[in-house]
């Protein structure tokens, strides 16, 4: 049995209520697929925007996805471009089946966004200000800190 508590405003307030958690907005991904020597299938088609559909959790900016499936005899051939503001990653691959060539790009795209990220957010890290570097100046047991990273 819970117990209720009367807050400041009036309402009732549990005691067992918990935080609420805002989730980020998740930004939209508009995909597009273009099929070439090949029957267009609904199938495909949604299987194709849902895989990558989660490329939308490594980028803030609405991005577009432009994949275009080739079958030319044995042959299944994929090709994917993402846009998102100034970021462009492309990924090739050609397997015996096409619901494979969507897999593999969809893990090819994440794994280059992945390194992107890591490498955008490497360049963000700031320099020290004016004032840190005075202190770790004046400070002699910092300046050993300095030299070893």
């Amino acid at each position: 049995m819970s117990k209720s508590i009367v807050a400041k405003n009036g309402h009732l307030a549990s005691s067992k209520a918990a935080p609420a958690v805002r989730k980020p907005p998740v930004t939209p991904v508009v995909v597009t697929v273009t099929f070439r020597h090949v029957e267009p299938t609904d199938a495909i088609r949604t299987y194709a925007e849902r895989k990558f559909s989660h490329v939308a959790k490594f980028l803030k900016r609405v991005c577009e996805v432009h994949l275009i499936l080739t079958v030319d005899k044995y042959r299944q051939h994929g090709e994917v471009t993402v846009k998102s503001g100034r970021l462009t990653v492309t990924a090739l691959e050609e397997t015996r089946d096409l619901y494979s060539v969507i897999d593999s790009l969809a893990d090819k795209v994440g794994r280059q966004l992945k390194c992107q990220l890591g490498k955008s957010l490497v360049k963000k890290q700031r320099a020290p200000s004016t004032p840190e570097v005075l202190t770790v100046a004046e400070d002699p047991t910092s300046v050993s800190r300095i030299n070893r990273a």
